[in-house]
Formats: structure tokens, C-alpha cells, sequence
């Protein structure tokens, strides 16, 4: 029995899909934890240690929860955990400019 070409052409799509996308978690998770930890060094510098504390500490917990599923190849978690840490530390930015600019600074 014959396969047809195009259903044939579609399953080689399918696994050049699959054996391109699992080498990449790592790749991806990477890309995704330098944003968050550079928003979480933003964040530090703008002092949200203090003025906006639940949401810097929340996104630096999770960004070391990341680095810990990443070093156990569970990238997918890692990329979750990264996307929600850079997430946090965006609010506090924004929080700790908010504060500073109620301080007249």
C-alpha cells in the first residue's frame, strides 16, 4: 500500500516539528530567564525591595524556582516560572517608579 505523497509530506513535517521544538527548551527557558533577571535587577535598583516588597520577592522566588526546574531539564516549568518571575518584577518597577514619583524624587 501506497501512502499519499501529501499525508507522507505532512509526517515529515511532524517529526521535523517535534525534533526541532525539544532541543529548544533550554534555549527558550534561557532567553526568558535573562529577561526576568534583568527586570528583577531593574526592579533591585530602584529600591522595590522596599517599596513594592510582595511583588519583588515573589518574582525573585520564582526565578530561582526556574533556575532550579532548568537545572533539572524541566524546561517547561522553568519557562513558566521565569515568565511569571519577569511578570512580578515589571509590577515592581512600575510600583517603585510609582513611589518615587509621590516622593518628588
Amino acid at each position: 500500500m501506497r501512502i499519499n505523497p501529501s499525508h507522507e509530506t505532512r509526517w515529515w513535517w511532524v517529526i521535523a516539528l517535534v525534533a526541532g521544538t525539544t532541543g529548544c527548551g533550554n534555549t527558550l527557558y534561557a532567553v526568558q530567564a535573562n529577561s526576568a533577571s534583568s527586570k528583577l535587577e531593574e526592579a533591585q535598583e530602584l529600591g522595590a525591595e522596599q517599596y513594592a516588597p510582595y511583588e519583588y520577592f515573589y518574582a525573585r522566588e520564582h526565578l530561582q524556582k526556574a533556575q532550579s526546574e532548568a537545572s533539572e531539564a524541566d524546561y517547561s516549568d522553568a519557562i513558566d516560572l521565569a515568565e511569571t518571575s519577569e511578570e512580578y518584577a515589571d509590577k515592581a518597577i512600575r510600583l517603585a517608579r510609582e513611589a518615587h514619583r509621590g516622593a518628588g524624587r
